[in-house]
């Protein structure tokens, strides 16, 4: 996108994009991702410029790539900007409140973007499909989600809110869920909650086409995207945010360093300091 202009549009499409051949290679990757960094750090600057508000919502089965995806986009932004909500289980007193209550407190003021590393669909997937939630508890969350969402969209509100599901197929959740199972470093990710929720492959499917059904709006619609490569998935949402969110180049002032302050009667010394052993 050249700098200057307003992000380019991307037209919206509801069928199902046929499976890429081949997964992209790092190389590729890296050199798009690079170009998309620059937009999102002239995004974070329009957000702040403008007061804008902005809500980016991402759901998907375990192992659908939303971690990796919310890292892609935050790893050049400012985090006071970019800001990332990701809460662990409802307390007992939290069961007790009105359901959407305590994400009231991380939806964005001025010049903020807030992610929800899943969100108050919670209750529309995990919780209806492992029993957490009644169904009359689900049905009152699908007719009130959209009024919520339609009130953060109001003009008094004026939240723009973005709603993704990543979608993976089944193969590939095995695959991913097994890496985890031998990989050190992805160990942590494999909750106990996602053993017992893989075997509900189904269950999963049918909440999900009844959540769509209930709140993909006008105001907030669903987009869905395809997640069996992790690297085109990542810069296709990235690319789609660019282009739903209106955004101009914001002029930087010239900036030159000071020149430093001269040594003056100062003098080094040697402090009995611990230093870090240089192994590498």
């Amino acid at each position: 996108m050249p700098s200057g202009t307003v992000a380019e549009e991307t037209p919206e499409t509801t069928e199902t994009p046929e499976k890429p051949v081949k997964r992209m290679s790092n190389k590729i990757y890296l050199k798009e991702l690079e170009k998309l960094e620059a937009e999102l750090a002239h995004l974070q600057s329009w957000v702040i410029k403008q007061g804008l508000k902005v809500v980016i919502v991402f759901e998907g089965r375990d192992g659908a790539g939303k971690g990796g995806t919310i890292k892609a986009i935050t790893g050049r932004v400012s985090p006071r900007v970019f800001r990332v909500v990701a809460l662990p289980a409802p307390t007992e007193r939290e069961k007790s409140q009105m359901y959407v209550q305590r994400y009231l407190p991380h939806l964005p003021a001025a010049g903020e973007v807030v992610i929800f590393d899943r969100s108050w669909y919670n209750r529309a997937g995990v919780e209806r499909v492992m029993g957490f939630a009644s169904e009359e508890q689900v049905e009152a969350f699908l007719k009130g989600a959209p009024l919520f969402e339609k009130l953060m969209a109001s003009g008094l509100n004026n939240i723009l809110l973005l709603k993704y599901w990543l979608e993976v197929d089944m193969d590939e959740q095995t695959r991913r869920l097994e890496a985890r199972i031998t990989d050190p470093r992805k160990q942590w990710k494999l909750s106990p909650m996602d053993l017992k929720s893989y075997s509900h492959w189904y269950d999963y499917s049918r909440a999900r086409d009844e959540m769509f059904r209930a709140t993909d709006t006008e105001w907030a619609p669903w987009f869905v995207a395809r997640s069996n490569d992790k690297k085109r998935v990542r810069l296709n949402i990235i690319k789609h945010i660019l282009s739903s969110i209106p955004y101009e180049v914001v002029k930087q002032p010239k900036i030159t360093l000071p020149k430093r302050q001269k040594p003056g009667d100062y003098q080094e010394v040697k402090l009995p300091l611990k230093y870090v052993p240089e192994v590498y």
